[in-house]
């Protein structure tokens, strides 16, 4: 079967959400999978030259990276698979789902005895990860794949800066929550993880000056350092097709091309929307929605652009791509659902519903929508679990 079973960021982003929101106890579950498994993921980290939580990229029983190091690429050649050593977003996922758990659910018990830890780890391994420019007075992150594995050995990549900035940020607010509610485990966690206030406030100076390459007259965030400068290809006249753009052009050639396996700044918009205006999401979707190989590229894309697709109104778009991303193991559009079914894909299909059509948000206030129905849709109805109590949702009804 594909990938033997193993665990990725799929879990994290594209199938707990569900179960966050549906089945908070099975969610825990999957969470508590990442807290006993920290161990190897400190022991990847100390291999690796780093502190903290470094995850891995694929992981099975103990936490230790499972990726195989050499495939078969698209012309059956021998190739190096670099996501087990430079695929490190991996981290800021783990973190991510911890968060949105929390925020879902109020489960304080799971985040003073488990989440914080985990938050506080991932944290330790960004700071030890990132190097200092001091000609520019910046952070930065080199050497990374990002979402987007088209691309490999990239310097500053935005998805991976901006999460492992987030991933700082919320490590501070957890741990300042912790020593006002729970202040002996708070003691307990800075005295075992060695959390001199020294060393939090460098946090502190890492997210302050994380650099994310953002050009603010055009709202475009560039993918990573220098993709802008790529080829530029039109998808379009290599269509129709039945292979991936990778396999069409060739590993060489599509890293020197701007044609993405699925979104990356596109993502990162998604998981952290709130931060972003409507601009921003316009500016970056008309850019990076065309170059993506939306049809044999990542199964989990189509999900993520019907969802974008919603926040910036392209409704005709993003039910294009709900349907893609619905159909992949129905009608088997990649020709490999043989090897199981696409269950990110699947948790995907449910965000595209909840969080895209819907609209869906969490806010301080509590749970809000803003329906964007697709054509021909009138009514969308479902419940969800918030803070312990079920919630019926119903948009479009009149």
């Amino acid at each position: 079967f594909g990938y033997r079973g193993h665990v990725f960021w799929d879990t994290e982003i594209f199938m707990l959400p569900f179960f966050t929101f549906t089945q908070p106890q099975l969610a825990r579950k999957l969470l508590m999978y990442r807290y006993h498994t920290l161990p190897g993921a400190r022991r990847k980290a100390r291999k690796s030259g780093y502190r903290g939580a470094m995850y891995a990229w694929e992981s099975a029983l103990s936490g230790e990276e499972v990726t195989p190091r050499w495939g078969y690429g698209p012309d059956g050649e021998m190739v190096r698979i670099w996501c087990g050593d430079l695929q490190q977003h991996i981290s800021a996922d783990v973190a991510y789902a911890v968060w949105q758990y929390w925020q879902v659910t109020g489960d304080d018990e799971f985040f003073a005895d488990y989440g914080v830890e985990m938050l506080l780890e991932t944290a330790a391994f960004w700071e030890s990860r990132v190097e200092y420019n001091a000609q520019r007075g910046r952070y930065e992150i080199k050497d990374v794949i990002g979402p987007d594995e088209y691309h490999v050995h990239v310097d500053n990549n935005a998805f991976t800066n901006r999460m492992a900035r987030w991933n700082l940020e919320v490590a501070l607010k957890a741990l300042a929550w912790l020593r006002e509610r729970h202040p002996r485990r708070a003691a307990e966690l800075a005295e075992g993880l060695d959390l001199s206030e020294e060393r939090l406030a460098r946090w502190a100076d890492i997210a302050a000056r994380m650099y994310v390459p953002y050009d603010p007259e055009t709202g475009l965030i560039e993918q990573f350092d220098g993709f802008f400068g790529l080829e530029d290809v039109n998808l379009e006249n290599y269509e129709p097709r039945h292979r991936s753009m990778e396999a069409v052009l060739g590993l060489e050639r599509i890293r020197k091309c701007q044609v993405l396996k699925q979104p990356d700044v596109l993502m990162l918009l998604y998981l952290l929307g709130d931060e972003y205006d409507e601009r921003t999401k316009r500016a970056n979707w008309d850019y990076y929605e065309p170059r993506t190989d939306h049809t044999y590229g990542s199964s989990v894309g189509p999900a993520i652009h019907a969802i974008m697709g919603c926040e910036v109104g392209d409704l005709e778009a993003a039910y294009e791509h709900f349907v893609r991303a619905a159909l992949a193991d129905l009608r088997d559009l990649r020709g490999n659902a043989a090897d199981g079914i696409h269950a990110a894909s699947a948790g995907g299909v449910w965000q595209a519903i909840v969080f895209g059509f819907a609209g869906l948000k969490i806010t301080p206030q509590g749970l809000m929508t803003r329906p964007r129905l697709p054509p021909g849709w009138r009514r969308l109805r479902f419940k969800v679990i918030y803070r312990g109590k079920p919630v019926e949702i119903d948009v479009g009804g009149g």
